[in-house]
């Protein structure tokens, strides 16, 4: 690893201050500091962010919930008004990595996590998002959970986090601070399309502090689930996941929110399912013609095609669970 210097923020406008082009802000580290032992990243200043004042979890005027960006994954999915509004965004938290990660990993940490490609983290091999115009070896060699939807030639890694997928779902919006002042970008804005340059991830500034989340005021959350599929039972990301949301009244779909997991660089917002479903009955047809019309656009490649069929039955069960608790 590279030698690298290490200074303690205690306010905003400070650890801006801190921040250069050879600096990194530190949360929990579960990531970075990963990805600094793999020769990946090699900043030359760790700027550590988890004194700032922004470890709370709380209501919003409008009836939302506002989390701040150093919110620990295990407190944000032990939240009782979490649990209750948004009970998907809990489950998904405790279906990403093991407790002892959770308790360090930070909200803010968590949505700029990097993928978990084996290309990406190997030195060694091209990677176009870490060596831009190297190529992608993924296209035509391991990759069996790489991405079905929004991929390109030049990049087929998908997202890891759980908590984003949740947190697309529910149309969070993500709070930064920058030396120029606060900014604000929903979260579906957040991840830039992979296009030909995959090296550019997020649409924050340079130098952007992430400082909150802000989950509006949504009554459909209060019956929604995250379900995520694996290759073994603990501590491994995902292959497919799902979540969602479902209003339903005297058997008609009135609301219906729904991300995917595990299928794209980003966190995939099924917005062509959502219509789908929206005032149709909620039933096993609707629910496959829902799964099927977001899978339309799907272009897998030759080992990972399963995901296709794969997402398509999550969502159709994770659906129509939520359909028999309504019914209850």
């Amino acid at each position: 690893m590279k030698e690298f210097a290490y200074q303690r923020a205690s306010d905003v406008s400070g650890a801006l201050a801190l921040l250069d082009a050879d600096s990194r802000f530190l949360g929990g580290g579960t990531n970075l500091v990963d990805l600094m032992k793999a020769g990946v990243e090699r900043p030359a200043r760790l700027v550590d962010v988890r004194a700032l004042p922004l470890d709370r979890v709380e209501p919003t005027a409008d009836g939302g919930l506002r989390v701040g960006a150093t919110v620990t994954n295990s407190d944000l999915a032990a939240h009782p008004e979490v649990r209750r509004r948004y009970p998907a965004l809990a489950q998904a938290v405790l279906a990403g990595a093991s407790g002892q990660l959770r308790n360090m990993a930070t909200v803010g940490g968590n949505l700029l996590q990097r993928t978990r490609c084996g290309y990406f983290t190997d030195v060694t091999r091209p990677c176009n998002k870490r060596d831009p115009g190297s190529g992608c070896p993924a296209v035509e060699g391991e990759h069996h959970n790489h991405a079905i939807l929004g991929a390109s030639g030049h990049c087929v890694a998908v997202h890891p986090s759980d908590m984003a997928v949740a947190l697309t779902a529910f149309d969070a919006v993500v709070s930064y601070e920058t030396a120029d002042g606060p900014g604000t970008l929903p979260l579906t804005g957040l991840y830039v399309p992979v296009g030909d340059t995959p090296h550019v991830e997020t649409a924050l500034p340079q130098g952007a502090l992430i400082t909150g989340v802000t989950l509006p005021p949504a009554p459909v959350a209060a019956r929604s689930r995250y379900r995520k599929v694996r290759e073994r039972a603990s501590y491994a990301f995902a292959i497919g996941a799902v979540a969602a949301a479902l209003d339903v009244q005297d058997g008609v779909i009135r609301d219906a929110r729904l991300a995917l997991g595990a299928v794209a660089s980003r966190p995939w917002r099924a917005r062509a399912a959502e219509r789908a479903l929206t005032g149709a009955r909620a039933d096993g047809e609707t629910f496959a013609a829902a799964a099927d019309a977001e899978l339309a656009a799907a272009e897998p490649l030759p080992h990972n095609g399963y995901k296709v069929a794969l997402t398509r039955n999550l969502v159709v069960a994770v659906l129509t669970g939520l359909a028999e608790e309504a019914a209850r």
